[in-house]
């Protein structure tokens, strides 16, 4: 597979499948992300599983730092706490920059998985391939519950920044709300899965009903980017109605979504 990626990522990865052959405490490195869903191009960083034998996964977990920094020139990393996985180191390589997540995982961890990866190395194909074909795949996609409990919370938020005045707020939070409402909605009426606003504008509806909720740096903008969005997740609402709804919504908020 290396031979057909960019020369930076297959260089890594060549040199990281190297070095895993002479370190006993490997497995098998597993690759998702753009390497599984398709579009994978010179922008893109790596998303990659390294299975650990479970004597040895304690350790490494330790060193992983210095595991990460003997594989390429690392500029920085970081583990994945804020995206709730403590097993993700977040690398950048350089000098021609190269984003990496590297997560370490034992064999037994594999039963559930949100994507089924590609193997990119094994030890055991064979019992890698029949360890991932017994494996729980499945998208965390959110429920129509779950979207109606927080967006008019947030909604809300982003209102009474946009009253006090505080418009970078209230532009940052349509930017969150996009992320983790209505853009996996639009996902959803489109049958993909709810990743967020990753490759949104590769779908030409949705990208033109997001794009009014840019917003400049203006009352009057801020106030129509809020006002779209309400009226944006009412409509994709419509798709699959939650039960319950909200009582009182959208009427409560609208007094605070005008501008004087």
């Amino acid at each position: 597979m290396t031979g057909t990626l960019p020369p930076l990522h297959a260089t890594f990865l060549e040199n990281l499948i190297a070095t895993l052959r002479r370190d006993g405490r490997f497995e098998a490195l597993l690759a998702g992300g753009s390497l599984v869903h398709g579009g994978f191009d010179v922008h893109s960083d790596l998303d990659l599983v390294l299975v650990v034998r479970h004597e040895h996964h304690e350790a490494v977990m330790a060193g992983r730092r210095t595991f990460a920094d003997g594989i390429g020139a690392l500029i920085s990393a970081f583990t994945g706490e804020h995206v709730g996985e403590p097993r993700l180191l977040i690398c950048l390589y350089g000098p021609e920059l190269l984003h990496v997540d590297l997560k370490f995982v034992c064999l037994s961890d594999l039963d559930h998985l949100v994507e089924r990866p590609t193997v990119l190395w094994a030890e055991n194909p064979d019992g890698i391939a029949a360890t991932l074909g017994r494996a729980s795949i499945e998208w965390p996609d959110r429920s129509p519950e779950w979207f109606e409990a927080r967006i008019w919370t947030w909604l809300h938020y982003g209102a009474v920044k946009l009253q006090r005045g505080e418009l970078f707020e209230a532009i940052g939070m349509l930017g969150f709300i996009s992320e983790q409402v209505l853009g996996p909605m639009l996902h959803r009426r489109a049958g993909r899965p709810q990743r967020g606003v990753r490759r949104i504008e590769d779908d030409g509806p949705a990208t033109a009903a997001l794009r009014p909720l840019v917003a400049r740096h203006d009352r009057e903008s801020v106030a129509k980017a809020l006002n779209q969005a309400t009226r944006l997740y009412l409509d994709l609402r419509n798709d699959q109605p939650p039960r319950p709804t909200t009582p009182g919504f959208p009427e409560l908020l609208l007094p605070l979504l005008t501008v004087g």
